[in-house]
């Protein structure tokens, strides 16, 4: 079976992954701290952001792999996926490349919690009906 919405989600995923642990690698460097933060709080929020994402990420893929092998609903399961990305991109952007902006933190986890309730919900509904 073929899994479109999953093998997208996962792959712009990866690429923001990368662009996340790139901002890492370059501030470790501005730093000169190999490990750990040293207390420099650039490298701290662009770890954060890059930590954050390897936290939500995998099982939210999974999420989407199920719903996806179980229903034929790809314009709801991809609104999902879409949801979900909105969020972790606004989410990493705000941690990593700005020095304050609460409202893209807000909206990037609330973008991402709708979208996990929106997962959880349409997987526990497919397996009680």
């Amino acid at each position: 079976m073929e899994l479109p919405i999953t093998t997208a989600l996962a792959s712009s995923i990866s690429i923001w992954l990368l662009v996340l642990s790139w901002a890492v690698i370059k501030q470790r460097r501005v730093a000169g701290k190999s490990l750990g933060d040293g207390g420099d709080v650039p490298l701290l929020r662009k770890m954060r952001a890059q930590a954050n994402l390897a936290e939500y990420a995998p099982l939210f893929v999974i999420m989407i792999g199920l719903a996806e092998y179980q229903s034929d609903r790809s314009l709801v399961i991809g609104s999902m996926a879409i949801l979900f990305m909105l969020g972790r991109l606004a989410h990493g952007y705000a941690l990593a490349f700005s020095v304050n902006d609460p409202m893209g933190r807000f909206v990037g986890v609330a973008l991402t919690f709708i979208a996990f309730g929106a997962v959880i919900l349409h997987n526990i509904l497919l397996f009680i009906l």
